[in-house]
């Protein structure tokens, strides 16, 4: 019996947080544990180094081990890979993390492929995708800042293209300054920070390791940044941004607008504008619709609303559609938050024409959520638009760093 005819009315059917994934992306720890390799020629020297790379105790079997197998096995820095000249046993995936083969012959791959999963290891036979537990991709290194990419085993080359474009992006730096996070995230935790107090530390952390790559992480830098965070989150202030989206594009969002949705705790977006731009926002942050079609908000509302949540302490971003012109009653929003004696930053967004290429809200794709009031402040959501977030999409090469 349907629920419109046992008299109960039916809920909304809520559209996916998230897209369909080819490959779900993991990062194994295989420090100190055991990888087992059987087969032979390049592509199974390379996959032994990769493996050793991340730290595992690599045992290769090979009858007739090629010269690249030789010479990686060889190598004084990569003394975890032991090579022994034999056929591979079913007793030889005791104790191991991962298996990988690489075999010419379908038979032999489906026996190795078999063994290995009998045995309860995750497996991965070269080129060939039917007997794969999971995948290898294009990697960006800075370790511990790794960046894996996959299609699917669809284009490789498109992979190792996007790699490519990642490499001359991403400065070498980074690693310094990953690394330094690992070191001072125990300090930071036991700060006495309040989860905004450290969320604000690793914000401006991010922002000093971006505009300074190639120097050296010191001390000195931990202590100023705390110090400066500590100040910020004992004087309790929020903020509020006011970030232009353009003509609507999500793809047309400055870097600048991408960062204050990145760092936001609130967002408060029109109701005119897609959904998708969210995608840039994190998934902690929490988003109110404030209407000027459909269901109408007066600006008054507006303002008062993004003044209260700012005053509890939150970063409040104000995404508005627009240009460099100044978007609409801007100026009455940044007068009412300095009158309140909040710090207020302007992103422009893209010019364009104005409303040429935004993208209608598609109600019907983001159905109407339960009102939740927002904590920290006594207001409802703005003009009954809800506070829970419209539904996210996946998006290729959108990492956006959430959570």
């Amino acid at each position: 019996m349907s629920a419109v005819e046992d008299g109960r009315d039916p809920s909304p059917a809520l559209p996916p947080r998230m897209q369909a994934l080819a490959r779900l992306p993991i990062f194994l720890a295989l420090d100190g544990k055991r990888a087992v390799i059987a087969g032979n020629g390049a592509p199974v020297a390379w996959k032994a180094e990769l493996l050793s790379a991340a730290g595992a105790h690599v045992a290769v079997f090979a009858e007739l081990p090629c010269e690249e197998l030789r010479a990686v096995a060889a190598q004084a820095a990569r003394a975890t890979i032991v090579l022994q000249q034999r056929p591979w046993r079913i007793e030889d995936f005791a104790d191991a993390a991962v298996a990988v083969g690489g075999f010419d012959d379908e038979a032999e791959a489906e026996r190795f492929a078999g063994a290995a999963r009998a045995a309860g290891v995750p497996v991965n036979v070269i080129d060939r995708p039917a007997y794969c537990d999971f995948s290898f991709g294009a990697i960006v290194n800075r370790s511990p800042l790794v960046i894996g990419i996959s299609t699917d085993g669809a284009a490789p080359v498109f992979g190792q293209a996007i790699r490519s474009r990642l490499e001359a992006m991403i400065p070498r730096g980074f690693a310094r300054w990953a690394e330094a996070a690992r070191h001072w995230r125990k300090a930071v935790q036991s700060s006495g920070l309040s989860s905004s107090g450290r969320r604000r530390f690793w914000r401006a952390f991010a922002a000093f390791a971006v505009s300074n790559p190639e120097r050296e992480p010191a001390s000195s830098d931990f202590d100023a940044i705390l110090s400066a965070k500590d100040q910020a989150t004992a004087a309790g202030a929020g903020s509020v941004t006011l970030v232009g989206a353009g003509p609507g594009d999500p793809e047309l969002l400055t870097l600048r607008a991408v960062r204050a949705l990145q760092s936001a705790d609130i967002i408060l977006i029109d109701d005119h504008l897609s959904p998708d731009m969210l995608d840039f926002a994190r998934r902690e942050a929490k988003t109110v619709l404030v209407g000027k079609t459909g269901r109408f908000c007066q600006q008054d509302e507006i303002n008062a609303l993004m003044v209260a949540l700012a005053k509890a302490g939150g970063r409040v971003v104000r995404l508005k559609g627009g240009g460099s012109s100044m978007f609409g009653r801007a100026a009455e929003e940044i007068a009412a938050c300095r009158g309140a004696g909040l710090a207020v930053e302007v992103v422009p967004g893209v010019t364009a024409g104005r409303g040429r290429g935004e993208t209608p809200r598609n109600r019907a794709n983001s159905p109407t959520r339960p009102i939740t009031p927002i904590p920290g402040t006594p207001l409802r959501a703005c003009c009954g638009s809800p506070a829970a977030r419209p539904a996210r999409t996946a998006r290729a090469l959108r990492s956006t760093n959430r959570g």
